[in-house]
Parts: C-alpha cells; structure tokens; sequence
C-alpha cells in the first residue's frame, strides 16, 4: 500500500525553529534522502501533522534503524557534521554546533526498538520544503506512553493524538504492539475519557471491553510467586530508583522485556540532570 498524504507543513514561517538550526534540519533531510537511508520525522514535528498543534522545539526526532547508524555517520562526516552514540541502547546525535539532530533507534526504557513496523503505511509530509515521512500515530503514541519523568510527562500528547486521529488509528495494531504492557495503553484510554467527556464514544468500544477482560482476569489470579518486579523504572528513570536500590525490587529493565544491560541502566541513570527541589 502506498504511504498515504498528511498536511503539508511550512515551519520556517511559524518560527517554531531557529533560522541556523532549521538550516542544519534541511540540509540533513535532504542527505540522508538522497543516501537512501530510511528515517521518520517524530517528536515535534510529527506531533504538528496529526494534531495541528506546533510548539517551538529545540531539536529534531528522526527514527532509525540501528543497523543504518554508521551509514549515518558516514554521510554526517562528509557534510562536516559529528556524530555520536550518545546511548547506545537507544539515542544517538547528529551535531552541527550548537544545533542537533537526536537519531532515534529504541525507546529510552528498552522496549520499543525501531524495527520494520515502523516503516509500514507512513504519511507523507513536507518540512522545512523538504519531502519525508512521518512516524504513524501509533508509533508516535507508543513512544510517548511510556514518558511519565517529574519534568516531563507526555500524556497531554497522548490525549492530543487521540483526539486528533481515534477513528483512524490501526487498534488492534496497537494493542499487539503494547503487548503485555497493555495497562499502560488502559490508562492513557481511561484519561481520554476523562480529559474529553464529550468524546468517549471515540475510543471503539471493543477497545475497551478487551483491555477490562484483561483487567479482570488478571485481579482474579493469584499473586505472582516469581521476582519481585518494580516496572515503573519504564516509565521513569528517576522516580522509582528507590524501590530498586533501597526496598529490594528487581529493575523492570533488567528484565527480558527489555533490551538494556545493567550497563546501560547505570549509564542511564548517571545521566539523570541535576534538580533543586
């Protein structure tokens, strides 16, 4: 199936990005498009197509695959830009001082590697004149669910998304996609519902009636005999390192659900920004 056409958008007027940096943007879109490297345009950007909602934004988001990292890097050198692996289980960048571009392959957490999925059905966009392809909303909202840290939380994005595009979304791709971190998808559901009264009957019905089914079944099984898992160091790097590291859970990440070694965990964790309460 042909990728199909979102928005067109023209940021350089809406001043959402600085003129050097929508520069740097431009040049490294149009690079990697003509080195034929697959990428999708997140964060912001995506954000803007779906739910017409612009903010400035003081990087760009591309999805990659983690094996076209060096390609990458390649073409970045032959442009005069550096890049680097900044975390290697999830983050790198492409710089071009002081401007930056984040290389996306992984959730920060571990459980959303970039794979094919992603590049299945995407929209066609326009950014900064250049032509790209945009994360679908289902990827977009899985990346998000999962970002509940102290200084960010993206569930109004989530709502947003919802509100924007509920009647177009693949739902049963996306509960297959959530897998058994379907709680987390039920949750988000459940503030929609409260976030926009008026609009419930916008989530298929169906939708919820399979995630409650779980719910119930679940309450009805007796307590896990196995680890003593604290998963919510997948939803924030910081917040629940005390019930790791003072009242004996095991690190979610540290589990087969994800893809992060204690390494990475720790690299992680040290890279959690100073903060004055």
């Amino acid at each position: 199936m042909e990728p199909t056409t979102a928005p067109t958008l023209s940021l350089e007027e809406a001043e959402e990005v600085e003129p050097r940096a929508a520069d740097f943007y431009r040049q490294a879109l149009r690079a990697m498009n003509d080195a034929g490297i697959p990428f999708l345009v997140g964060g912001a950007f995506a954000h803007a197509c779906y739910t017409g909602i612009r903010r400035a934004t003081k990087d760009l988001d591309l999805f990659i695959r983690r094996e076209d990292c060096e390609r990458i890097a390649q073409v970045a050198q032959a442009h005069g830009w550096r890049t680097e692996m900044s975390h290697p289980h999830w983050l790198a960048k492409m710089y071009d001082r002081p401007e930056f571009i984040d290389l996306i392959f992984n959730s920060g957490n571990g459980l959303m590697p970039v794979d094919e999925r992603w590049f299945r059905n995407n929209h066609r966009a326009e950014i900064l004149g250049v032509p790209v392809l945009v994360a679908n909303a289902e990827d977009s909202l899985l990346s998000k669910a999962f970002i509940m840290e102290r200084e960010r939380y993206d569930g109004g994005d989530i709502a947003h998304l919802l509100q924007a595009t509920a009647e177009r979304l693949d739902w049963s791709g996306l509960l297959e996609r959530f897998g058994p971190h379907w709680r987390v998808l039920l949750a988000h559901l459940t503030l929609f519902g409260y976030i926009y009264p008026g609009e419930r009957h916008r989530i298929p019905i169906w939708v919820l009636d399979r995630l409650l089914a779980r719910l119930a079944h679940e309450m009805q099984q007796p307590p896990d005999a196995g680890e003593n898992v604290c998963a919510g160091t997948f939803l924030s790097r910081e917040q629940y390192l005390p019930d790791i590291e003072q009242l004996g859970y095991v690190d979610g990440r540290l589990t087969p659900a994800s893809t992060m070694t204690a390494e990475d965990v720790a690299a992680w964790t040290d890279a959690i920004p100073p903060r004055r309460e």
